[in-house]
């Protein structure tokens, strides 16, 4: 607790101190009417003092249907009700009303706390320096005065200021505040690193390649802080629901007060206080207390909070509470291959030679790529460690490959049409991916092949969401072949191949009008060729897309890591914070309801009078009570 709950504790103990004292001390000795009184307005006062205070600057301010205001009518009048009775017997339920109001509202102070500051810690993400070598000596700046192209120096146990390229140093990286994963990230010179990291071992010396206002950290904190402007459906509602319900309530107490006294009073001819009003008036007092939406109010703003900031503690970031939502009714997940499902680097699978060793199979065309820029050949010099052989009569075969002259001997190497024009017939690899076929001296001799490997936990994610009822769609660019091998391996529901950009949105929208709709479509992608789509789908998830501006501003959900599984993760969370927020809206409803109904029985029918006595307690109950269980159920969504 912080030192104004710890107050505010204190206060509602030495309340509850004089309250029993003085329910003691009337119920032993029996003083006159007007002493008792007296007494219990000590407890009362030193307890709703600041609840009238904050009745009067909202009436001031025109917000006159406020839960400050309607306690305050309540208590007092009870205590009214008392002057005008000449009986302190029921004094004691005015200061009850504000005590267990006052619990309430400390126990939704602690609640609300505690949800803020898992969204609030990342604002330790926020670098207070950087350290600028000026004449030979370190000296701290503001990272906002730092400019794109400055060398900054983090030593051990600096966070980050700015994102940049390591020019000089070896270090670990503590990532967590920015990707949750516990483990620490190696880096070295040349590797980028990110704004918000904690440098654990070496000093590092950094180019700055961003300046701070678009670095990783604000535009996480950008996100975080505008999270709160896109609210949700129910979000909405409830907004809507409470600026109609608290007054319409309010003119049913006034009618509750009047209607059935003036029967009474025409009926039975007697117009006495007691007999006559007295019951309806505190029916409708009541019914001010159980009136007030806070449990409402209160408990589905702070369920989407928790649900954001729990997602945010796993490296997800959710731009509002009515993607939450959004999310939450998922039925189709939709993926790009290259970089969201697979690697996006193209690595050697398999070496196949055919009447030579591997090593040299591998050698040779990794010599014969030793111009070419193309990925298949990067990555096939990349995998040859032997070095490489020199190259006479280099030639590139436009979409077939290369060939040339090495150690006297002709050599082909390149695609199956390549081999084809050669006279040669290639075999077909079995595994998804590209093979690249070597020739020697017009002798077949062997492929190898290269593919873009599925992340590890590609398969696992899959699984996850169809066994979340959600069918799987990829869209690719890449060949039929390959993305069929893909599809199967994953066990897709569905893929599209040879796609360009604009033709992977229209299949989405496509997607979108077959979908029902109470569903929604989500898609996924590493945020860099995928823009368009993340903007048109109904949620757009951008995953490892943090360096890439265009991700971030197209998405609608950023993961933070490059695992698949995150995507489970996200969704799972979403409709963990729906069933809460569902839960209490249901729970408040039907409590309310159904204490409005049993106080407004009590007033009519003698056979409930036994429950008068305990009309206050219940209305609290129905308020204060609820809103404490709504609160606390909501910080259930903190734990996603």
């Amino acid at each position: 607790m912080n030192k104004s709950q710890k107050k505010q504790l204190g206060r509602i103990l030495g309340a509850l101190i004089l309250f029993i004292a003085a329910l003691v001390f009337n119920h032993s000795v029996k003083p006159v009417w007007w002493l008792g009184l007296l007494i219990m307005a000590i407890p009362y006062l030193l307890i709703g003092y600041d609840v009238f205070y904050k009745a009067l600057r909202r009436i001031v301010r025109g917000e006159v249907f406020d839960e400050s205001l309607l306690m305050t009518v309540a208590s007092l009048g009870a205590l009214v009700l008392c002057l005008v009775e000449k009986n302190a017997d029921e004094a004691h339920e005015a200061a009850a009303i504000m005590i267990f109001y006052q619990v309430g509202e400390l126990f939704q102070s602690i609640a609300v706390g505690k949800s803020r500051n898992s969204v609030s810690a990342l604002l330790d993400m926020m670098p207070e320096f950087a350290n600028v070598e000026e004449n030979g000596e370190l000296k701290q700046v503001a990272p906002e005065e730092v400019q794109v192209g400055q060398i900054i120096t983090v030593r051990p146990g600096d966070r980050i200021p700015l994102d940049g390229v390591i020019v000089e140093g070896r270090s670990e990286l503590n990532t967590a505040s920015l990707t949750g994963e516990s483990l620490p990230q190696e880096v070295h010179t040349g590797d980028g690193i990110l704004s918000g990291c904690i440098n654990i071992s070496g000093m590092l010396k950094v180019k700055v390649t961003k300046p701070f206002s678009e670095g990783t950290v604000s535009k996480i904190l950008e996100l975080v802080e505008n999270a709160g402007i896109r609210k949700s459906k129910s979000e909405n509602f409830i907004s809507s629901f409470a600026r109609v319900y608290t007054p319409l309530v309010t003119g049913v107490a006034l009618l509750v007060a009047l209607i059935p006294s003036v029967i009474t009073g025409i009926h039975s001819g007697v117009w006495n206080f007691s007999e006559t009003w007295f019951p309806y008036v505190h029916a409708a007092l009541m019914f001010l207390i159980v009136s007030c939406p806070c449990a409402l109010v209160i408990s589905v703003p702070m369920s989407f909070f928790g649900g954001i900031g729990g997602a945010c503690s796993k490296g997800i970031l959710i731009k509002g509470s009515v993607f939450v939502e959004a999310l939450s009714k998922c039925k189709t997940a939709v993926f790009d291959k290259t970089g969201t499902l697979t690697e996006g680097n193209f690595k050697v699978q398999r070496i196949c030679p055919r009447g030579i060793r591997e090593e040299k199979l591998l050698q040779v065309a990794a010599s014969a790529e030793l111009y070419s820029t193309h990925p298949l050949g990067l990555a096939v010099k990349e995998a040859c460690k032997a070095p490489l052989l020199p190259v006479e009569d280099y030639k590139e075969f436009a979409g077939m490959g290369v060939g040339g002259t090495i150690e006297g001997q002709n050599i082909l190497v390149g695609n199956a049409k390549l081999m084809v024009t050669a006279g040669i017939t290639p075999e077909a690899p079995s595994e998804a991916g590209s093979a690249l076929y070597v020739s020697i001296d017009g002798a077949y001799s062997g492929y190898i092949l290269v593919a873009d490997a599925l992340k590890e936990d590609s398969a696992a994610a899959l699984a996850a969401l169809k066994k979340m009822d959600i069918c799987t769609v990829m869209l690719t660019g890449d060949r039929k072949e390959n993305a069929e091998r893909t599809a199967k391996e994953l066990s897709l529901d569905r893929f599209y191949s040879e796609l360009l950009p604009e033709e992977k949105l229209q299949i989405a929208e496509e997607l979108m009008a077959k979908k029902d709709k109470n569903s929604t479509l989500c898609f996924v992608g590493d945020g860099i060729n995928d823009a368009p789509v993340l903007a048109g789908a109904d949620v757009g998830i951008a995953m490892g897309a943090l360096g890439s501006d265009a991700a971030v501003e197209a998405a609608d959900v950023v993961l933070m890591n490059d695992r698949p599984s995150d995507v489970c993760k996200a969704i799972g969370i979403c409709r963990k914070t729906m069933r809460i927020v569902k839960e209490n809206i249901v729970f408040a409803l039907a409590v309310k309801f159904g204490v409005m109904l049993l106080i407004g029985l009590t007033a009519v029918l003698p056979g409930l009078n036994i429950l008068e006595s305990y009309a206050g307690e219940l209305a609290v109950f129905a308020d204060v009570g609820v809103s404490v269980v709504a609160i606390l159920n909501a910080t259930r969504a903190l734990k996603s």
